[in-house]
C-alpha cells in the first residue's frame, strides 16, 4: 500500500511544536509505519519532493520571504494544519502588532538596518487557506496524532473546542478564581493543556488561545468589577503567546480604548 506523504514546515517560531511531534516517540514510530516522512527538517536532512498529502506548518509569517514560502507550500499539499500558537495567532512575537517595531529594532540590535523584517507578525491563515489549526503553546501531542490520523482518512477531527474549565471540573481543581480570587483566563481559553496552571494554583495564561465562542468582553469586566484587577493585569493575560488570535486583540484594544485593525492578507 502506497504511504501518504507528510511534510513538516518550520516558519518563524521556536520550534516548541515540532518537538512535540517527537515527543510522541512510540506512536512515532507507528506512525512512520502508514505514513511517509517526506520533509521535516528539525527531525531529518532527508527530503522527498512534493505534492504532500498533510502538511503541518509551524510558526507565523514575519518576512516578505515567508509570504511568498507559505504560499509554495500551500500549493504543494492536499491539506494543510497550522500547528501551535505561533501559526494560528501569531505566536508572542505578534507582541510587535501593538508597537513599532521600527523601536524595537533600534532597542534590540546594534545595526537595525541588517535585519529584513514585516511590521507584524501574522498566522498563516492570513496568507492562505488552512484546512485545521490546532491551537496550543506548544501543542498537546495526542491531539497532532488525532488530527493527523484524522486528515489522513479525510474525516474531521476530533479535538474538544470547550474550555479549560472543564479540564478543571474534570481533574477536580478548586476553583482558583473562586477561591483565590485570581485572574484566570480558562473560560475563555481552548483546552488542551490537562489545566496544568490552575492544577497548581495558578491562573491560566491562556496558552491554547481563544475557545470556540469566547466572551472576552465580559470576562475581563467581571475581573475588573469583582475581582478588583487593574487595567494592566487585565492587558498582561490577553497579551501573551496568543496575543495577534482576534477575540484577544480585540478585548486588549478595547482596554486602551482603541479600535483593533486588520492585519492580514486575502487568504489564497
Amino acid at each position: 500500500m502506497k504511504k501518504a506523504k507528510l511534510a513538516v514546515w518550520k516558519f518563524t517560531s521556536c520550534d516548541g511544536c515540532q518537538l512535540s511531534l517527537l515527543d510522541c516517540e512510540d506512536e512515532l514510530l507507528q506512525l512512520a509505519e502508514v505514513v511517509d516522512i517526506a520533509y521535516f527538517k528539525e527531525a531529518s536532512s532527508r527530503e522527498v519532493a512534493g505534492p504532500y498529502d498533510l502538511s503541518l506548518v509551524e510558526g507565523s509569517i514575519t518576512t516578505a520571504d515567508e509570504k511568498q514560502r507559505i504560499r509554495e507550500v500551500r500549493r504543494q499539499s492536499r491539506a494543510l494544519v497550522t500547528i501551535g500558537a505561533c501559526a494560528t495567532a501569531g505566536g508572542i512575537q505578534a507582541l510587535r502588532n501593538f508597537a513599532d517595531v521600527e523601536e524595537f529594532m533600534a532597542v534590540v540590535y546594534a545595526q537595525p538596518e541588517t535585519i529584513a523584517t514585516l511590521e507584524t507578525s501574522t498566522p498563516i491563515s492570513a496568507h492562505v487557506a488552512v484546512d485545521f489549526e490546532l491551537q496550543g503553546c506548544p501543542i498537546n501531542k495526542r491531539q497532532l496524532l488525532e488530527v493527523i490520523s484524522a486528515l489522513l482518512h479525510q474525516r474531521p477531527p476530533q479535538v474538544p473546542a470547550h474550555s479549560v474549565c472543564i479540564e478543571c471540573k474534570l481533574r477536580g481543581n478548586v476553583c482558583v478564581w473562586v477561591a483565590r480570587g485570581t485572574p484566570c483566563m480558562g473560560p475563555v481559553t481552548h483546552a488542551g493543556c490537562g489545566a496544568l496552571c490552575p492544577s497548581y494554583d495558578r491562573g491560566c495564561y491562556g496558552c491554547y488561545g481563544p475557545k470556540e465562542n469566547p466572551n472576552t468582553e465580559s470576562l475581563c469586566d467581571w475581573w475588573q468589577g469583582e475581582l478588583e484587577a487593574d487595567r494592566v493585569t487585565v492587558i498582561e493575560n490577553l497579551r501573551n503567546f496568543n496575543a495577534g488570535a482576534p477575540a484577544f486583540e480585540r478585548e486588549s484594544r478595547r482596554q486602551l480604548g482603541g479600535a483593533g485593525q486588520e492585519q492580514s492578507d486575502d487568504p489564497e
